[in-house]
Order: C-alpha cells, then structure tokens, then sequence
C-alpha cells in the first residue's frame, strides 16, 4: 500500500473539522451575537531530510468571527482567518518553497432535527499560495457535513462527512468522519473538536480537567498542506505539499468562559515533503524525521 493511500486511510479514520466538542461548547454558551477571536503560533524545530539537509516552519494563524446562538439550538456564524507558515531549508540544493500563506472563510451552521439528533453544515473556502502568487491560484473549496445523537448523558456520536476540491486536479476529495464527546467520567473526556489552523482536521483529544480552570490534553490528527508555487524555483507554478501526523501534550487554563489559553509541546510524526509540476507529475518526495514542535494558542469571547 503506497504512502498515499495510507495517509488517505489515517485521514477517514480520524475527524476532521469542526465536531461535536464544538457543539457541547455551544449548548454551555449563551445565546444571542457573540464574536469570537483566536490565535496560535507554532514553532517546528529542524527536521532532517531524507535526501539530506533539514528544515524548521514558523506557523501562526488568527482567526475571527461572529456566531449567532438562538434558545432552541440553532447557531450560524461567518468566521475568516489568516494563517503564515515559514519555512526555513538548510540544503545543498535550492530550497522548494518559501513562505506560505493560508486563508480561509467558513460559514457553521447548526440545528437540531429532534430532540436527540444535531444537524452541522460548514461550507468553506479556502486560499494557500506561496508569497508572490495571486491567491486565486491556490483556491480550494468544500463542505463538511455531519449528524450527531445525543445517546444517554455522557455521550454525543454520529457520522460525518468532508467533500473539497483539491489543488493540481479536478477530482473531488471525499471522506467519512466520525464526530464524538464522550464524557468518560467525571474528570476525563475523549472528544473530536474544532483545531485552529489545522490543514485536514483537529483530530481526537483525550482529556483530563485537573480543576475547574486548568487541564491537560493528549491529541493527535493528521496533517496534510497544499499550496500553489510561484513563478521560480524547482517547480515554477507547481504545487507543494507537505504531511505529518503530529501528537501534542497541552495545558490549558481557562479562568472563565470566555476566555482559555493554553501551552503545547509534541511531535511531528511520519513527516514528508512533496513538489509537483504543473502537470501534476511528482519533480521530488522527500520524507523528514521526527520533528520537536511548541507552541501557544488563545481564545476569547465577547
């Protein structure tokens, strides 16, 4: 089984997107108009390449928005962000791509069907070019759609699904997710829910609230970033993308509900680096090993 299709399979089996922690989070929020806004950076320290050399990425991304919350369980919101990845190569031949730019919007719509069942909608669109293109060049858009039931009360789950186009080719992507909240017990949770900045998804988080304003989390889900080049380089208006499957310890401290931040450390597993001309055909693949990353993120509703 090639890479590809691998990574193809890791992504259908872990939820992608916004899930059903963010609907939990929802029934806690007050209703009415409430504008959000969020950050995080991110730091990837040097990983090596296998055809030699290493890299390092600065990401940072802020996004912000407005939700709507009715009293009988309706939401929708418009949200746009704005996210820069570094890139620094130290290699004896000319580096790939250089900084790269990440812009999205997305429209959440939520409702509920019946008195256990929760219908999601988030259509997107969404920009990734490196500097120096025209942004039109790296547009993608999509949908991911999902149902979730209300099953006791300590658990949410139901099937999802994600259909987006895809940079370099004109089939359509699609792919099944699972959406989760399962309050475990009184101190632990596992749950899928919204991830700032993430290329394919958030993923799944185990969690464990230590008090009521701190606690700890183990995440994972899998990453995959495709991007328009410019003009120069190895592959002059090609695509380059880059994949991995990170795992990240956090702290998390949240002094009221309208506000968290929080403090992670991991690493970028199963790392690989991929150019493409503009006939789609593959100039380089490049896999990179396992990379220390660190960051910070906030979030703040008023």
């Amino acid at each position: 089984m090639s890479a590809n299709h691998k990574r193809l399979l890791l992504q259908a089996a872990i939820p992608l997107l916004l899930t059903a922690g963010t609907t939990v989070q929802a029934q806690q929020q007050r209703t009415g108009w409430a504008t959000v806004v969020d950050g995080l950076a991110l730091y990837q320290l040097d990983a090596d390449l296998s055809g030699g050399g290493e890299f390092s990425v600065n990401r940072s991304f802020l996004r912000a928005g407005k939700l709507y919350r009715s009293e009988d369980g309706v939401s929708y919101g418009l949200f746009l962000s704005y996210g820069e990845l570094s890139y620094d190569f130290d290699t004896s031949t000319a580096a790939p791509w250089g900084d790269i730019r990440d812009v999205r919007i997305s429209v959440p719509i939520r409702f509920p069907v019946s008195d256990t069942a929760t219908v999601f909608l988030s259509p997107q669109v969404r920009w990734d070019y490196e500097k120096g293109v025209s942004a039109s060049d790296g547009r993608t858009y999509g949908v991911f759609a999902g149902v979730t039931w209300q099953l006791g009360n300590d658990l949410q789950i139901g099937p999802a699904f994600g259909a987006f186009t895809e940079l370099g080719s004109d089939d359509i992507e699609l792919f099944p997710a699972l959406l989760v909240n399962w309050e475990i017990s009184e101190k632990w949770s596992l749950s899928t829910g919204g991830g700032l900045g993430a290329s394919q998804g958030p993923g799944v988080s185990l969690t464990y609230d230590h008090s009521r304003a701190t606690s700890f989390s183990l995440s994972t889900r899998a990453e995959k970033t495709r991007f328009r080049l410019d003009n120069s380089g190895l592959a002059p208006g090609g695509i380059g993308e880059d994949t991995s499957l990170p795992v990240v310890f956090s702290f998390n401290y949240h002094p009221n509900p309208r506000m968290s931040f929080g403090a992670y450390i991991g690493a970028e597993f199963d790392g690989e680096l991929t150019l493409e001309d503009t006939s789609g055909a593959t100039v380089s693949t490049q896999s990179y090993g396992t990379a220390p990353i660190a960051g910070l993120i906030f979030r703040v509703r008023f």
